[in-house]
């Protein structure tokens, strides 16, 4: 590896190499050493500025939690257009085809991991808490809008999309299901909220 050479927005270099080992080859092959090979760098650049690999992991995740309330302010600002299934259907789709499926079972495979986002703040199980308050909040701008049943449970219902769109997307070999399957489950889940298809 060449040394002495600058490398720009370290961190976004090395989360983004993380990213395609850990959907390439799974939480088990992300070591150091292979995001430091992915992202083309001497070893020592990754400890140069996490504390240790775990410091790195939990920046890492944390990195797609402030995605997530990116997505989360742009889902909110879409309540009172198009559809709530629409709505639900591209914000589910758009969570889960990214790395965030990858994410939870990283974050479920270290102990360690998990300890430092709980220091950290987050509660639940990382990414998959964030995403559920992202959908119950969507889904109280709409009931506020009166484009939900005023009793709607959206706390439950946000659950229960989260929860399906996680299966439906998890062990797929990367290969997301088709628009249609997942609108099916959204338009299902979201039926009883009286939510206009």
């Amino acid at each position: 590896m060449p040394t002495g050479v600058a490398i720009r927005d370290v961190s976004r270099q090395l989360f983004d190499a993380a990213e395609r080992v850990l959907l390439r080859s799974g939480p088990n092959a992300l070591t150091s050493r292979a995001v430091t090979a992915e992202a083309g760098c001497a070893k020592g650049v990754l400890h140069r500025h996490f504390a240790d690999f775990d410091a790195f992991l939990a920046e890492l995740v944390l990195d797609r939690i402030g995605r997530i309330r990116a997505q989360a302010a742009a889902l909110s600002a879409s309540a009172g257009t198009g559809t709530v299934v629409d709505n639900l259907t591209a914000a589910l789709t758009d969570l889960f085809e990214s790395v965030a499926v990858a994410i939870v079972g990283l974050v479920t495979a270290r102990d360690e991991l998990r300890a430092r986002l709980h220091q950290a703040g987050s509660t639940g199980v990382p990414v998959l808490a964030e995403a559920t308050a992202m959908i119950s909040s969507y889904l109280a701008a709409e009931r506020e809008r009166g484009r939900l049943v005023a009793d709607a449970d959206v706390d439950t219902i946000a659950l229960t999309l989260i929860g399906s769109g996680h299966l439906l997307f998890a062990g797929r070999g990367g290969v997301a299901p088709e628009v249609a399957d997942v609108r099916k489950v959204v338009s299902s889940v979201v039926a009883g909220a009286g939510a206009r298809q």
